[in-house]
């Protein structure tokens, strides 16, 4: 499989900043209250630096081991990191070093650890991972326990809790289940000192649904990179 095009990773950001202010003004929003992540995994390095020449900074990764040489390789730019994976236990060592957000925070035991693990001088950006369509088969807190991780979570120290993300079931409606979203994201403004600022939904398929729910955050691939490629090994 070739890789895409340094041209057509401009054309495919320009295209899309354009369908993401439509949307915010559409949804009586300033087009500069979302930010685009481009979700880069199994994309390579030079298609990082093609996406941020056309002026994005911020970018998501799946898996650690990916992950890695990717950050290492781009180091002489200023971007801004962000973990939408599972996260597991035994890696959060790595993750709370190298990334500067973790999307993807469902249990307390992931919290404390990126929090013991934070090094010194750094606060970690957190959202916490909600199962808004409280899908048995999907990843994140339940809506019912929320609460609890939330409360639990906040007062730990080296992170900043900003709020939540989620990814849908691909059956879902995807504007019901954003509006959810939103619902328990007000829900829990009120106790919060510090920020909470932060909405982490909408993907490729349907970022204009999400922006209309209030979505600070899309985080894109394939309208940016083209379809995933197949991962190493």
């Amino acid at each position: 499989m070739h890789s895409i095009s340094t041209q057509s990773i401009h054309d495919n950001i320009d295209h899309l900043t354009r369908q993401i202010a439509t949307a915010a003004v559409a949804a009586g929003r300033q087009p500069s209250e979302v930010r685009l992540i481009a979700v880069s995994k199994t994309h390579s390095a030079e298609a990082v630096r093609a996406a941020a020449a056309a002026g994005l900074s911020d970018f998501g990764e799946n898996y650690l081991q990916e992950a890695l040489p990717k950050i290492e390789a781009t180091r002489s730019l200023t971007l801004t990191w962000h973990y939408v994976g599972a996260i597991q236990s035994n890696k959060t060592r790595d993750l709370a070093r190298h990334f500067d957000w973790i999307h993807t925070v469902e249990r307390l035991k992931v919290a404390r650890r990126l929090s013991e693990h934070c090094p010194s001088g750094k606060i970690l950006q957190l959202c916490l991972q909600v199962n808004v369509d409280n899908d048995p088969n999907k990843s994140g807190v339940a809506t019912d326990e929320l609460d609890t991780l939330f409360a639990a979570t906040v007062a730990l120290p080296n992170l900043q809790i900003r709020g939540l993300m989620t990814i849908l079931d691909p059956t879902s409606e995807p504007m019901a289940s954003y509006q959810r979203l939103q619902t328990l994201f007000s829900k829990l403004r009120q106790p919060v000192t510090g920020v909470w600022d932060t909405l982490s939904m909408g993907m490729s398929g349907d970022y204009a649904a999400a922006i209309a729910a209030g979505a600070t955050y899309v985080r894109i691939g394939t309208a940016i990179f083209g379809p995933r490629r197949p991962r190493p090994g």
